[in-house]
């Protein structure tokens, strides 16, 4: 269960020197500054707020989803899966008050369908991934939590194209979104009726031909550098 890191840079609209966090998993400072919308703060201040208050909360929320996943007693499994769940809906909340505050800042737009995604949501989500690609086209974390979201919708064939889009751009993600897909097979293996046996098999075979060419390839590009195939 992870958040993938996003490298946000100094944006022209916080040219006053205010500073946005960035997601779980490395890089970047947070100003914890809570999503209180103070009257004297501008939009921009206000969305930064919102942003960085949701950063907390997903971390939180994604600390009790992955302590869930290793909780072998069913009642505190559950009792961190509500807490996490919780988390998650003050998470897009916060995204939310960023987007409402912001509607230009696409690292806003992918955080806020994280979390929808994160709910289930799934639709949802798309449309926030989708107002984030239009505002940084390419935008490669919002494609791979597409490609994810995808899979929640089991749409198999857009989520292969994702992979493909992102094999030939950022190798790192799509071995992620590839990782996705493989969870994707084995939950739908282990659900009786919740998919065709046919679309299962064939995805598993296409996902052995592709996982080969990655390795053949592996030493021809470094990770995350633009190969001209896919």
């Amino acid at each position: 269960m992870r958040v993938q890191t996003m490298l946000l840079t100094t944006l022209s609209m916080f040219a006053a020197g205010l500073g946005l966090a960035a997601m779980p998993g490395g890089g970047g400072s947070n100003m914890n500054m809570g999503s209180m919308n103070m009257p004297s703060q501008s939009p921009q201040e206000r969305a930064a707020a919102a942003y960085n208050s949701g950063v907390n909360n997903v971390k939180r929320a994604d600390a009790l989803d992955a302590a869930a996943a290793q909780e072998t007693d069913a009642k505190k499994h559950d009792k961190a899966l509500k807490k996490a769940h919780y988390a998650y809906v003050d998470a897009r909340r916060d995204f939310e008050d960023a987007t409402h505050a912001s509607p230009n800042l696409p690292e806003a737009w992918n955080a806020l369908g994280y979390t929808q995604r994160k709910l289930g949501e799934y639709d949802a989500s798309l449309k926030s991934y989708d107002r984030a690609l239009a505002l940084r086209p390419g935008f490669p974390e919002a494609l791979e939590y597409r490609g994810e979201a995808y899979l929640g919708l089991n749409r198999v064939e857009d989520a292969k194209q994702v992979y493909l889009d992102l094999f030939a751009t950022n190798r790192a993600l799509s071995d992620q979104l590839m990782q996705a897909i493989k969870t994707w097979i084995d939950v739908q293996r282990k659900s009786s009726g919740s998919h065709d046996t046919a679309t299962v098999d064939g995805l598993d075979k296409w996902v052995q031909e592709r996982s080969q060419i990655a390795a053949q390839t592996a030493a021809l590009t470094r990770a995350g550098a633009p190969a001209s195939w896919h």
